[in-house]
């Protein structure tokens, strides 16, 4: 009886683990289990779809055509906060999509680093937005504009990285300093990004489980947001933004999970193997930190922009995470970018 017995156990407890390690499918948009597409999209080359938006002035009038890039757990409906009358001004016109998975977007299995600028190439050659176009990307979505630094600079007039992702996996960063900025994070983030970059195949479960913290930012630990960043959320609080909603509908793995396994995996490149796309000084790349940031540390952006003195640092000195949803500090980045 008792192998029989130890085969069931054995049976049971694989499957157990199967279970849960293995994420649901998602819930695609437009399927008969799926949420509704509400949102205009553009079909890629290999099939999926992008869910875009489009704001400032028309597009056949704008001087200056800028694709921004959400970070995560965010989308295409991020409020910019960016002055009409800068606007006006400048004639700016704003192309917001969702990242593959997120709000309207389909989800890519083959997602990465890489993937991530040919869907911005995509995007712009559909809606015809010009040769070349400025990008933007904030937080997490950083690593796209890396992307498209790397592998279609030919296609930029210009990047800004705002409070840009840290990968604290890079090659390029010195092992004291990759060590003393991933210390600073809170413990449960640490073993949340250890886990995502040593083993994504346990992640799903990771995120999951109930026995130890994991990710902060999804627990609802505010012990990670600067006292600026606590004022803006109270105001996000105060009035949610519209598509809110919208952000995770088709899974979490497929959007926020996802984002972290590629961001935090292994990449092709190395940062500081980039090469200036502006010879000529014919445009401007930009790095923005905030110093009060808990989420990025300032210290490796710093280093990052001293190993590539071609990339323009400003370190705000009263700014935390989300400095790029003040309006004064959005209308500096806006500046910079298009005017330097």
């Amino acid at each position: 009886m008792i192998a029989p017995i130890a085969v069931a156990l054995t049976v049971g407890l694989l499957g157990w683990a199967y279970q849960s390690l293995k994420p649901p499918p998602p819930k695609i948009c437009g399927s008969a289990d799926g949420p509704p597409v509400t949102s205009p999209r553009i079909k890629l080359g290999d099939g999926r779809h992008l869910a875009y938006r489009e704001a400032g002035v028309p597009r056949e009038e704008a001087k200056y055509k800028i694709v921004v890039i959400h970070g995560f757990d965010s989308s295409k409906d991020l409020n910019l906060n960016a002055p009409q009358e800068l606007i006006e001004e400048l004639r700016l016109y704003f192309l917001f999509f969702d990242r593959a998975g997120y709000g309207d977007s389909d989800p890519n299995p083959s997602r990465s680093v890489k993937s991530e600028a040919y869907d911005v190439q995509e995007l712009a050659d559909n809606l015809d937005i010009g040769s070349k176009f400025y990008v933007i990307g904030i937080s997490m979505g950083a690593y796209p504009v890396y992307s498209c630094l790397k592998y279609i600079p030919q296609r930029l007039a210009g990047a800004s990285l705002v409070v840009p992702f840290v990968n604290y996996w890079w090659p390029c960063l010195p092992a004291n300093l990759s060590n003393e900025a991933f210390s600073m994070l809170l413990t449960q983030d640490q073993w949340s990004f250890r886990v995502a970059h040593y083993t994504p195949w346990l992640f799903y479960w990771w995120m999951s489980q109930k026995w130890f913290p994991s990710l902060s930012i999804m627990t609802g630990n505010t012990a990670i947001f600067s006292p600026s960043d606590l004022e803006i959320l109270k105001k996000w609080s105060e009035a949610p933004s519209v598509g809110q909603e919208k952000i995770r509908q088709q899974g979490v793995y497929e959007s926020l999970f996802r984002d972290i396994m590629v961001s935090y995996g292994k990449w092709e490149f190395d940062p500081t193997d980039l090469v200036n796309p502006f010879p000529n000084n014919e445009g401007s790349v930009h790095i923005w930190q905030g110093y009060e940031d808990k989420i990025i540390p300032f210290q490796v952006n710093r280093y990052l922009s001293e190993k590539l003195p071609w990339i323009r640092y400003h370190e705000v000195p009263d700014a935390g995470h989300f400095l790029m949803f003040e309006s004064k500090n959005c209308e500096a980045v806006l500046r910079e970018l298009l005017e330097t």
